[in-house]
């Protein structure tokens, strides 16, 4: 029996080590299969190892999870539709005051973007915008698309469907909607103007001085930038060179197609209801309507995965069309990832090896003694960079939370809080800390004409102190 449990906790390592590989590294040359299907192995190896049962591996799938984060991904995408971050984008440079008043700028519609629709969907459509930004005055981008990164890992810690590992958190944890909001909003403000004034401090002489001949200026249309990106097929984890980025038709092709359409009179009728380029201001505004809806049910407590689906089929009813185009864009790689990693993470948790760990790390970690959060929050930290954010929360958070209810129901869900704040803000320690800071670097670098990298070591000379700092405050005004 000893040998037959010594031979699982092997084999389930092996198991759970080769889904880390390729969920780090997804391009590995021995196997380049990607994340998603990384994720798969892992979870198909558990069962072939006999770690799990294949009705136990059913039981590990998060269905919620995957319904809510399906839901927010068809809302985005026709809040894309109804040109939600085009007006975001001209927030930008409405009656800007300089460089500096830019950065706050994209730090502050970063973060409220990237909470209300995720960070990672802000990021795929902000880049452009930031980068012409910079170009037309002449300025230097690295200040500006660290700003963007940054903001947008921070702003999406205030809200439960902020990030894939926040959604994870709320499900799993019981926290409303509103009481997430509530306990974690302090910090996340807070932490978000210490980042920008990070940033004005330390890049106060680059957006000072504008750049030479080899930054010329460029003509910045707010009304219609060509974009090619489509937020809902922008998976969360998805971040390689190949895959990252979903090109898929421009918005401007698509305003020009339905002009093209409404160029005819067509009628309204039960066989084929149409809304033609008159009605779009009152679709959009549907859209805008139907949006609020979710978040105030959200806000009252309702069920958010049955809230966010909900919303999801109403917005395709509004639509009146075919809903396969709207389905298609939808990241079904990010929804294979994550059945396969509740699968892996579970057997890897029925190997013992994480519980044995954490009772090694549990006395140092009391989360009533400010040595203890200093623990959890470093633990956490180099956690989601190691194996990233959400395996780090699936591994902690049951145990994290279950010490700290032996304290007080109010400790417990200051654990969660803790764990969705210091996991999210690690993201910005370095730029393969998280799939939005890729992002941004693979959408600066394929501008046309206006191209910019933005190297590792740029991003980590900002990112160490930046996350630090901003986990250090944040820790400090986190509400029980």
């Amino acid at each position: 029996m000893a040998m037959a449990a010594y031979v699982k906790l092997i084999l389930g390592s092996v198991a759970f080590s080769i889904f880390w590989v390729l969920a780090v590294f997804p391009t590995v040359p021995l196997l380049p299969i990607g994340r998603a299907a990384g994720s798969l192995l892992g979870g198909i190896l558990m069962v072939i190892f006999q770690i799990l049962t294949v009705d136990q591996a059913y039981q590990a799938i998060d269905l919620s999870i995957l319904v809510l984060l399906f839901g927010t991904m068809v809302v985005s995408e026709y809040l894309e539709r109804a040109d939600a971050f085009k007006y975001l984008g001209k927030l930008l440079t409405w009656k800007s005051k300089g460089a500096k008043d830019l950065i706050c700028r994209i730090c502050l519609i970063s973060a409220i973007s990237s909470a209300l629709f995720t960070n990672d969907t802000s990021c795929m459509v902000l880049t452009e915008f930031v980068l012409k930004i910079a170009r037309q005055n002449n300025l230097p981008p690295q200040p500006f698309l660290l700003a963007l990164a940054s903001s947008a890992n921070i702003g999406s810690t205030a809200t439960p469907i902020g990030n894939p590992q926040n959604l994870v958190i709320a499900t799993q944890s019981g926290v409303s909607f509103g009481e997430f909001l509530i306990g974690i909003l302090p910090a996340t403000v807070l932490g978000l103007v210490c980042n920008a004034l990070l940033l004005i401090f330390m890049y106060g002489d680059l957006l000072s001085v504008k750049k030479g001949q080899q930054d010329s200026t460029v003509a910045f249309n707010g009304d219609g930038v060509d974009h090619q990106f489509s937020p809902a097929t922008m998976s969360h984890v998805e971040t390689t060179n190949v895959d990252l980025v979903h090109h898929h038709e421009s918005l401007r092709n698509r305003v020009n197609s339905r002009q093209a359409m409404g160029a005819a009179e067509v009628p309204w009728s039960l066989n084929g209801a149409y809304w033609d380029h008159r009605n779009q201001k009152l679709w959009k505004s549907c859209v805008y309507i139907v949006v609020v809806g979710m978040l105030v049910s959200l806000l009252m407590g309702f069920n958010m995965s049955g809230t966010a689906i909900t919303a999801a089929l109403a917005l395709m009813i509004l639509d009146f069309k075919d809903a396969v185009p709207c389905l298609e864009k939808v990241s079904y790689s990010l929804l294979i990832f994550f059945c396969g990693m509740f699968v892996t993470v579970q057997g890897f948790n029925k190997t013992g090896i994480p519980s044995a760990l954490w009772e090694l790390m549990e006395p140092y970690a009391k989360i009533d003694e400010i040595s203890g959060i200093v623990v959890l929050a470093l633990v956490i930290l180099v956690l989601s960079n190691l194996v990233s954010n959400v395996p780090t929360v699936l591994l902690l958070g049951a145990r994290m939370a279950a010490s700290a209810a032996l304290i007080s129901t109010a400790y417990e869900k200051k654990a969660w809080l803790i764990l969705a704040w210091v996991s999210t803000v690690a993201g910005n320690l370095s730029l393969l800390g998280s799939a939005a800071n890729l992002i941004v670097c693979e959408q600066a670098s394929r501008v046309p004409d206006l191209g910019y990298t933005l190297t590792f070591w740029n991003h980590l000379r900002f990112g160490v102190p930046s996350t630090l700092l901003v986990t250090a405050i944040g820790l400090l005004l986190l509400k029980s």
